[in-house]
């Protein structure tokens, strides 16, 4: 069975003398090449939907790759195709990229200049190593995350107050009660309210997470909360100061480990940006923005807007406004929102009507909300239009560009935090 092999590279030169190469290897069967990381995931994703077997055997990334670097590629397709093999070709062959390749998911590195015999030898292996995998996913391996990875959305606050949590808790219990394996992320790390929202003790929270490089399924369904509605939930830490522990990176694994265990992964980010939050927006196919139509959240959702176009963690035309305590009557339409901020809007308002909501909030039963009610409705007719209930064909994300999961560039607050000095 010849070995299918994909190049990832986007230097033209490079693209040449590699699969000129790749041609010539015995059993070979090179496929077209691709020039970004978007390029790449986006090749995989549509390939993994059809069927595991369809998927090249062995991925070729090239250090120059971009946007995304090429080690964090690397942990992502990893994480989401972990029955390709993935090679790292890099003028760097010293043994601390070696190791740090390992544990990014790597399973070979190849030195440039490339020579044919380590080049053969290694795809050789590679595919040997994935044609095994592949048969242990067949045999239903239950510690292997499979399939093509998740919908990942981030919902972060305009400022404190406007809505965040409940959104993203409505959010998630739509998918959920549709069919989809959901679960919910609560990364405002010092003073998330999901378990409060929710009426629950727990023991572990992210923060069990960030120090771990490989998240495997069995250390994921450890740490998280399976609540009663199904909803998986990885909480933030009872102790506030504790979510520094959560760095960007570790945001990105965690991200990456969910988003390759459910079908949606719905993500609290809160109404403060930090480096971890901003991993998470970054990552997200759909980020979302709650506000409410009053001045001083309107300015606060323009200023968030322009702060991530600064740090180019996401572009104002990525991002989705969603109004909440909307009335007709309100001097500031949605329309007049989406004009400011220069972003995306739902089509979906939420209505204002906090007597539907106080007695659910302050028993910390927000998953009993009356389905009747016009809250609730509006928000779970806001998953409607996101495509995260099934049936659904995702019209905002038709409507306003879906962004890309993970393969923007990996330009993350911890990095950028010197423009807000």
């Amino acid at each position: 069975m010849p070995t299918r092999i994909l190049p990832a590279v986007g230097d033209a030169d490079a693209v040449r003398s590699l699969t000129t190469l790749l041609s010539q290897l015995p059993d070979a069967e090179p496929v077209a090449p691709v020039t970004d990381s978007t390029q790449l995931v986006d090749t995989l994703a549509r390939l993994a939907a059809e069927s595991v077997d369809e998927l090249p055997e062995v991925v070729v990334v090239h250090e120059r790759i971009g946007p995304v670097p090429a080690l964090e590629l690397i942990r992502e397709v990893a994480l989401r195709f972990p029955a390709v093999g993935v090679i790292l070709v890099t003028s760097d062959a010293g043994p601390g990229l070696f190791q740090a390749a390992m544990d990014y998911g790597a399973r070979g590195l190849v030195a440039l200049p490339l020579h044919y015999e380590e080049l053969a030898s290694r795809v050789h292996a590679v595919a040997q190593w994935s044609v095994g995998v592949r048969r242990h996913l067949g045999a239903g391996g239950e510690d292997v995350f499979s399939g093509v990875g998740g919908t990942v959305v981030t919902v972060s606050g305009a400022k404190g107050g406007v809505g965040t949590t409940l959104t993203a808790i409505q959010l998630a219990l739509a998918a959920q009660a549709s069919g989809r394996s959901a679960a919910l992320l609560d990364m405002d790390l010092q003073t998330g309210d999901v378990a409060a929202f929710l009426d629950i003790q727990f023991r572990r929270s992210v923060v069990d997470l960030a120090a771990i490089n490989d998240i495997s399924p069995r250390v994921l369904a450890d740490a998280v909360f399976r609540h009663d509605t199904g909803v998986a939930l990885l909480l933030a830490p009872g102790d506030g100061e504790r979510g520094e522990e959560v760095t960007d990176r570790a945001a990105r694994h965690i991200v990456s480990a969910l988003r390759s265990r459910y079908e949606v992964v719905v993500i609290d980010c809160g109404g403060q940006l930090t480096g971890a939050s901003a991993a998470a927006v970054e990552m997200a196919d759909t980020a979302l923005l709650v506000t409410t139509p009053d001045v001083v959240a309107v300015r606060g959702a323009k200023r968030t807007v322009r702060m991530w176009d600064r740090l180019q963690i996401r572009k104002a035309e990525e991002t989705t406004i969603v109004v909440n305590r909307y009335s007709r009557g309100a001097e500031i339409q949605p329309a007049l929102i989406q004009k400011i901020t220069g972003t995306g809007i739902a089509a979906t308002a939420i209505p204002a009507n906090f007597k539907e909501l106080q007695g659910a909030i302050d028993a910390g039963r927000v998953h009993e909300l009356d389905g009747k009610g016009a809250v609730r409705q509006a928000l779970w007719a806001l998953a409607g239009e996101l495509g995260l209930v099934k049936g659904t064909e995702g019209a905002l994300q038709r409507r306003n560009g879906k962004a890309r999961g993970g393969e923007r560039a990996a330009l993350t607050f911890r990095r950028r935090k010197e423009l807000g000095r």
